[in-house]
């Protein structure tokens, strides 16, 4: 998996005016749990621009102060109306201890079924997985090129060593769907036999 590093300095205070001032001069109010202690930290908006607006999903090394925590992030809240950072959670990563992550799906080929004329339908974007920090994959890599017209790929169709999947085995991730000129076609042969 992919790494970022954040450099950050402590909050002094948690009162909500201290954090109003952070936003205020640009910076973003942080959190880091499931270490022994939480750590409140904070950063300029623009350094979260490579790992917030981004599909790809990073270990996270924090600078806070001189001393490194790895971490993954857990949960960004935006503000309602001018859509601006307003808080970011983090948990740090212990080495034994899974870490659930949402990994981005990636697809990749082309199937049989879209070259006889049938249409390509992605339902998942992102899946829920359960795995050690070293085991966690940069994207599900999904292969489709053997996709036919009314296929499909499940949740239970992923196998990844070290991942457990935490979505529904039944959840479709992909699959391909008749076109009216597949059938139009497929009638067309029919009479002309």
């Amino acid at each position: 998996m992919k790494s970022f590093e954040l450099n950050a300095t402590k909050r002094t205070s948690l009162t909500k005016q201290e954090t109003k001032k952070l936003r205020d001069a640009g910076m973003v109010p942080c959190v880091l749990y499931g270490g022994s202690e939480n750590v409140h930290f904070h950063a300029p908006v623009l350094d979260f621009r490579g790992l917030v607006y981004t599909p790809e999903v990073f270990t996270v090394n924090i600078n806070v102060d001189g001393k490194t925590h790895q971490a993954v992030m857990q949960e960004v809240q935006f503000h309602p109306v001018n859509d601006s950072l307003m808080h970011i959670d983090f948990l740090e990563i212990n080495p034994g201890k899974p870490v659930i992550m949402h990994i981005p799906v990636k697809i990749n080929g082309t199937s049989e079924g879209q070259r006889q004329g049938g249409k390509l339908i992605t339902k998942v974007r992102k899946l829920k997985v359960k795995a050690l920090a070293n085991h966690l994959p940069d994207a599900v890599d999904v292969d489709i090129t053997s996709l036919q017209i009314g296929q499909s790929v499940r949740v239970s169709d992923l196998k990844i060593e070290g991942v457990e999947f935490l979505d529904s085995p039944n959840n479709i991730l992909v699959g391909v769907r008749t076109t009216r000129n597949v059938v139009e076609n497929a009638a067309a042969e029919a009479k002309g036999k």
